[in-house]
């Protein structure tokens, strides 16, 4: 358990937790805004129906450019999560290297002890 500790000090824990309401909030919006699409009637002439056309691409755009923040925001969190898991994988190469290297030690001085 205690290299468990280790793994979850070196995690940058204050960053992830100062983007997460950012980016749960992002993904709210975008939610709410996709669930609740007000429902409009068909409307009767040419004129009615391109302005509400345009109007809903105006806010499909907007959308767009909610969930590509949103995108944005998760692709840079989890970019920090790799490059901790990354660090954290460097840190138990070495400190197994150095488990070995105490092992052939403690081996070592334990023969000599038990010969002399």
């Amino acid at each position: 358990m205690p290299g468990w500790i280790t793994v979850f000090r070196a995690v940058p824990w204050m960053q992830l937790i100062a983007a997460t309401p950012a980016i749960a909030r992002g993904a709210r919006k975008l939610w709410t805004g996709i669930r609740t699409q007000p429902q409009t009637e068909t409307p009767h002439g040419t004129g009615e129906r391109l302005a509400r056309l345009e109007s809903e691409v105006g806010e499909l755009k907007k959308e767009l450019a909610a969930s590509s923040e949103v995108i944005k925001a998760m692709a840079e969190q989890n970019e920090r999560l790799v490059e901790a898991v990354g660090i954290l994988r460097a840190r138990v190469r070495l400190l197994t290297v150095g488990c070995m290297i105490l092992l052939v030690l403690g081996v070592a001085v334990a023969v000599k002890l038990w010969a002399a």
